[in-house]
């Protein structure tokens, strides 16, 4: 089946459940297979723009009412779920370390690397990211290539309502630990989030470098390097400081990234 033909399926089926007939449920098994294997993508750039594929979040999102659940057992662990593992890494180049999780639906580009973190379906990691220990790249994330997710981050899922732009993190950037980046926040290309930086799509992202501050939500600049914040507001009860994020400096171009990436901890300050 075409691309087209799939969303066609997938959207009717989606809108109407009394139509998730046998020809639908083989759309919505070949759209997760396809977005296994790279071919589709929940969003994609195009002219500069991240544009989001809200029928290929829709076929997830049946794919879970229709897909049975099963024992699955790795070695000495067992499983019980509706979504199995990813298999054949080792033929895609993507290496995963134990307990490091991958579902399928998710795609990983050759040469990326899974510490003991976890990928859920509808993912995109793309070549030269390493996801550390205990990250997770949440249902529908779209990760660059070459960024460095640290441990303990934590990038959401976005599967609800399905035109909602997921979590992107474009190329090259540097996510600091225990970072967390939620409801479709995008990390432009390389900037540099440091330890602890919240983000959700109301928090301010304060540009604080000029005499006047510049607001931000939804989107990191590129090559901006942010640390967290806070700033007061008034309440009835009193005046209480909000969290909030600082874009303090920017990623020089003096050398190549990596040791662009510690002249900017350096020069900053900032911890990761």
């Amino acid at each position: 089946m075409t691309n087209q033909e799939l969303e066609s399926l997938v959207s009717t089926a989606y809108a109407d459940r009394q139509k998730l007939d046998t020809r639908a449920r083989e759309a919505v098994h070949e759209v997760i297979a396809r977005l296994d294997r790279g071919e589709l993508r929940v969003a994609e750039k195009k002219d500069g723009n991240w544009l989001t594929n809200a029928w290929v979040k829709q076929a997830i999102l049946l794919y879970f009412g229709i897909a049975e659940m099963q024992v699955m057992e790795v070695g000495p662990f067992e499983f019980y779920d509706k979504i199995p593992l990813k298999k054949n890494l080792r033929e895609q180049g993507v290496r995963v370390v134990p307990p490091g999780t991958v579902r399928y639906g998710a795609h990983v580009e050759r040469g990326a690397v899974i510490m003991p973190g976890y990928v859920n379906i509808g993912a995109y990691v793309a070549t030269g990211t390493m996801v550390d220990t205990w990250a997770t790249v949440g249902s529908c994330a779209q990760v660059g290539k070459n960024v460095h997710l640290s441990g303990g981050v934590g990038l959401g899922g976005v599967l609800e309502p399905p035109q909602a732009a997921p979590v992107i993190i474009e190329d090259n950037a540097f996510i600091g630990s225990r970072c967390i980046v939620v409801e479709g926040v995008r990390v432009g290309a390389e900037a540099v989030l440091g330890a602890g930086v919240v983000l959700t799509s109301s928090t301010p992202i304060i540009d604080v470098r000029g005499p006047q501050e510049v607001v931000h939500k939804g989107v990191v600049p590129p090559r901006s390097v942010v640390v967290p914040g806070v700033r007061p507001k008034k309440f009835p009860a009193g005046e209480y400081n909000l969290p909030c994020a600082l874009i303090i400096g920017e990623r020089q171009a003096s050398t190549d990234l990596k040791t662009s990436l510690n002249e900017v901890l350096r020069n900053f300050d900032v911890p990761l």
